[in-house]
C-alpha cells in the first residue's frame, strides 16, 4: 500500500490520510460504545470491545521512522499549483504556498519535524519586524535544520498581524531551504 501512496499526488494524499484518520478514529469510537444488547455471560465480552490486533488495524507509517534522504526527496517534489496562492502587494506579484499548506505537508512527509522562533526583532525606528524561525527535521540517521528571516512592515497590516506575517514568510523560506516549494524562487528568477 506504501507504494500507491507514494505514486498519488500530494494534494490526494493530504486528504486521503486526513479522511483515513478520521474514519479510523470513528470507527474506534462507534466501537467503544456500548450496546444495548447484553452478553450471554459475565465472562464473555463482544467482538466491538475487543482491543484490535496489529492485523487488523491498518496504521499509518509513511513518514515515521524514515531516512532523512527520503524525507529530503519528498519534500524536494514540485507543490501542485492547487496549493499556491498568488499575492499582489505594493505593486508586485508573489506566488507562495500558505504556510499552513506547508505545515500540512510537513507533517505527511516528516512527522518528526519541529519549528522555533528564534527571535522577533523591530527595526530601531520601529517601522519593521523580523522574525528568525527554524525547522528541524527528524530521520531515523540524522538530523537537519535550517533557518531563515522574514520582514514586515508594522503599517502594512492587510494581511495580519506583522509579527505573523514575518513568522509565516520565515517559516516558508526555512521549509523552502530544505527543498519545499523552493521551484517557486526559481520560477520568479526566469
Amino acid at each position: 500500500m506504501a507504494s500507491l501512496v507514494r505514486t498519488r499526488p500530494l494534494l490526494s494524499r493530504l486528504s486521503d490520510r486526513h479522511a483515513s484518520a478520521v474514519s479510523r478514529s470513528y470507527a474506534v469510537a462507534a466501537a467503544s460504545r456500548p450496546s444495548s444488547a447484553s452478553p450471554k455471560s459475565a465472562s464473555e465480552t463482544p467482538a466491538a470491545l475487543k482491543p484490535a490486533t496489529v492485523e487488523e488495524e491498518e496504521v499509518p507509517t509513511s513518514g515515521i521512522c524514515r531516512p532523512l534522504s527520503e524525507i529530503l526527496r519528498e519534500l524536494n517534489k514540485k507543490v501542485p499549483d492547487s496549493l499556491i496562492r498568488t499575492r499582489i502587494e505594493n505593486g508586485v506579484v508573489t506566488r507562495h504556498i500558505p504556510w499552513h499548506f506547508i505545515n500540512r505537508i510537513l507533517n505527511v512527509h516528516a512527522p518528526e519535524w519541529s519549528g522555533e522562533i528564534r527571535s522577533i526583532v523591530y527595526s530601531t525606528d520601529g517601522s519593521s519586524v523580523s522574525v528568525v524561525y527554524r525547522v528541524t527535521l527528524y530521520g531515523t540517521d540524522a538530523e537537519i535544520y535550517r533557518e531563515a528571516s522574514g520582514t514586515a512592515s508594522v503599517k502594512n497590516t492587510g494581511y495580519g498581524d506583522p509579527v505573523q506575517k514575518a513568522e509565516a514568510m520565515a517559516f516558508r523560506r526555512a521549509c523552502a531551504r530544505l527543498g519545499l516549494g523552493l521551484h517557486l524562487y526559481h520560477e520568479d528568477a526566469s
